[in-house]
């Protein structure tokens, strides 16, 4: 059966919106970003959940965990608004099975890119920006003007891959420079800078696996 396009897309919004209200409403908000957080110093067992009064989920699967788990409305309201705006437009382009593996390596990437910026940070990675920034990558390359010239010996493709990475690694720079004096607000700059290259590295493998299946059909 194939689902109508952006049906994924809501899906995913819905299922975090209601794991978001679950914790808020609760008011188990720092814990859950806790238990289920990624957090760099796990990766190496530097951390330890010793006196703790719960218990971690997996490593293995925190940076998924990770991106079902946001620390307010402004947060969770921020990243659904992307995530239905890109989300959607990609879906459209690749098809459910390709967003689903796009989503997911991308949360992957996030927190590997987290954990290689700050591989001893104990603070909890929470929320779907890492996860949303690979679609926002394949969004751009999708979407963005493609009068990019070579360069050398390097493809045009590659070197539009390049303009738009470097441009969101500056623009997050920028923002994490911009949010450092701000009252202990912490942007996992590097996660989404992961994220968003995963999904500008994808995009051309997931559209031959999407035109491949509509030709088998």
């Amino acid at each position: 059966m194939t689902l109508p396009s952006g049906r994924t897309t809501n899906i995913i919004a819905v299922a975090t919106l209601l794991v978001f209200l679950l914790t808020e409403l609760g008011g188990f908000l720092d814990v859950a970003a806790i238990v289920g957080g990624f957090i760099p110093a796990r990766v190496g067992g530097v951390l330890a959940p010793q006196g703790l009064p719960f218990t971690w989920l997996p490593l293995a699967i925190t940076p998924l965990s990770a991106a079902l788990l946001h620390n307010g409305w402004m947060h969770i309201g921020f990243n659904m608004l992307m995530l239905l705006f890109c989300g959607r437009q990609v879906e459209t382009v690749l098809g459910r099975w390709p967003l689903v593996t796009l989503y997911v390596v991308g949360a992957y990437a996030a927190a590997a890119a987290q954990w290689a910026a700050d591989p001893m940070g104990t603070v909890p990675m929470v929320g779907a920006s890492g996860a949303i920034s690979a679609l926002m990558g394949t969004y751009a390359l999708l979407y963005s003007r493609q009068n990019v010239r070579p360069l050398g010996p390097i493809p045009a493709s590659v070197v539009r891959v390049l303009w738009l990475a470097a441009g969101w690694i500056a623009l997050q720079a920028l923002l994490g420079f911009a949010m450092s004096g701000a009252g202990g607000i912490q942007i996992a700059v590097a996660a989404h800078v992961g994220g968003f290259i995963a999904g500008l590295l994808l995009t051309r493998p997931l559209l031959k696996w999407r035109f491949r299946t509509m030709a088998a059909h």
